[in-house]
């Protein structure tokens, strides 16, 4: 037998799993999904501190603006000796507020400022420049946002404000925005991580159910956490296949053992007759006589092999497409006409009840297949005198959505802990072997019911056996054109 081949977790140390870990899908979407969101926030925090940045620069110059209109107003009533009055005590108020006025020479008459710009070349308007407080060196040089206004007497007033405290803010925010986006990497690698990790745990686990059940081990199913996520949906798949391939595969065992055990007995007699009569036949009479048995055996084998065909295209599904509206109680009233006679021949009391209006998605052959095999039974297997209350009793009706079909006779009747076997192939309970018939017959009809959906239930009649054919009924009034008729297989007396 080949090695089992080997599954992830096998070999390798951690280095190994990482690269392993690395090269899963699950790695691989949760480091897209993870670069994806880092990108997004980037763009967030960038966003908040950009709008942060221009919301406080609206401040400064809505308050610079608003200290502007107030020295112009001091200007206008007071005069050049009132707007230096209140410069110089606005200017030794401490604050982050600047205030130079300078006379039309370049000269400083009055502020709490050194600007380190020349001051004459400065516009009107707005402007960031360097400045210095008087009781500092120049080596230190500070930023602020300045108004330049022209006076009419052409002295030019500097207003402004320092710039220290917005710059410690952005810096913050910059360090924030650097460390929020380390903290989504690590957090994220994290989850990846651990995602990938619980991901390939499954996957392990799966993996190695799988290589045991490669290595022979068909009995393994693979795990089922409860979660109801699509790691346990696709395990019960799965299993659900397994179960099935397991099914198909005892069948086919048993099936085999019993094909073997059932053509051993008429291939013996096949082969000896032949050979009795290749020695022993004398006249053209004793020859004649050995091949007629021949070809009894050979009819013989030729029906089994016919079942077996049959229940295996049932079980196919090959033939649901051939599956159309059809109405039942046509077929099982004209099987009851057909079977009839046969049943008072055998003495037994006949009755049927059938609906109307019963139609269902059919084969009509196959259904009539279905019925023959279980009349069949019934006039084999359920045969009491009529003095006796022997009777054979067929019924077709509606209920719940379904068409039920039964065939019900006063026999001996299948126990209760042998009627699931009695459906298997081969299968012949002690009390009928000695009566003719192949062990195929319910295992073609329970095939054929599944074929259409439903199912063969096997009841007891009290006394004697019920068999009922479950069929889903066609209750859409689109799905109910009936399919042309096809005719029923001709029934030998």
């Amino acid at each position: 037998m080949a090695p089992a081949p080997r599954h992830p977790g096998q070999e390798g140390g951690w280095l190994a799993g990482l690269g392993r870990m690395a090269r899963t899908t699950a790695f691989k979407l949760s480091a897209l999904y993870l670069l994806i969101f880092a990108i997004f926030s980037g763009i967030i925090l960038g966003y908040i501190a950009w709008n942060t940045r221009r919301l406080l620069d609206a401040q400064i110059t809505e308050t610079i603006e608003t200290e502007i209109n107030a020295l112009a107003e001091q200007y206008r009533q007071g005069g050049l000796r009132r707007l230096v009055a209140v410069i110089e005590r606005r200017g030794r108020q401490s604050g982050s507020f600047l205030y130079l006025l300078i006379d039309p020479r370049g000269d400083a008459m009055t502020g709490n400022a050194i600007l380190r710009v020349p001051v004459q070349s400065v516009s009107p308007g707005w402007s960031e420049m360097r400045y210095n407080w008087p009781d500092e060196g120049e080596e230190r040089g500070r930023r602020a946002k300045v108004r330049t206004f022209i006076l009419p007497s052409g002295l030019r007033l500097f207003v402004g404000r320092d710039l220290e405290e917005q710059d410690r803010l952005q810096i913050t925010i910059r360090r924030a925005r650097g460390l929020s986006l380390l903290l989504v990497l690590l957090m994220g690698g994290f989850g990846a991580w651990f995602v990938t990790r619980r991901v390939l745990k499954r996957v392990e686990g799966v993996a190695t159910t799988s290589a045991a059940i490669m290595a022979g081990n068909l009995s393994q199913r693979l795990p089922v956490t409860n979660t109801d996520d699509e790691f346990d949906r696709l395990s019960l798949h799965l299993n659900a296949m397994l179960d099935r391939i397991g099914e198909l595969m005892t069948g086919l065992r048993e099936l085999s053992d019993n094909v073997a055990h059932d053509l051993r007995t008429p291939l013996t007699r096949l082969r000896n007759g032949a050979e009795g009569a290749l020695r022993k036949a004398e006249t053209l009479e004793e020859a004649k006589s050995a091949l007629e048995r021949a070809i009894e055996e050979s009819d013989h084998l030729l029906r089994i092999f016919d079942a077996l065909q049959m229940i295996t295209r049932a079980e196919s599904g090959n033939l649901a497409t051939s599956l159309k509206p059809q109405r039942l109680e046509d077929i099982v009233a004209s099987l009851a006409e057909l079977y009839e006679p046969l049943a008072e021949e055998a003495g037994l009391a006949f009755d049927t009840r059938i609906g109307t209006d019963l139609v269902a998605d059919a084969n009509r052959e196959l259904i009539g297949q279905a019925l023959s095999n279980l009349i069949d039974n019934a006039l084999k297997y359920g045969v009491k005198p009529a003095g006796e209350g022997g009777s054979l009793t067929i019924t077709a009706e509606k209920a719940g959505g379904q068409i039920r079909i039964a065939v019900a006779d006063r026999g001996p009747g299948i126990p209760e802990d042998k009627r699931a076997a009695v459906v298997e192939r081969f299968v012949r309970l002690d009390a009928s072997r000695a009566k003719p018939g192949l062990g195929l017959g319910l295992s073609l009809v329970a095939a054929i019911a599944r074929l259409h959906g439903g199912e063969l239930r096997l009841e007891d009649n009290a006394p004697g056996l019920r068999a009922v054919l479950v069929l889903p009924e066609v209750t859409d009034s689109a799905a109910r054109t009936l399919a042309p008729g096809i005719a029923l297989p001709e029934k030998e007396a």
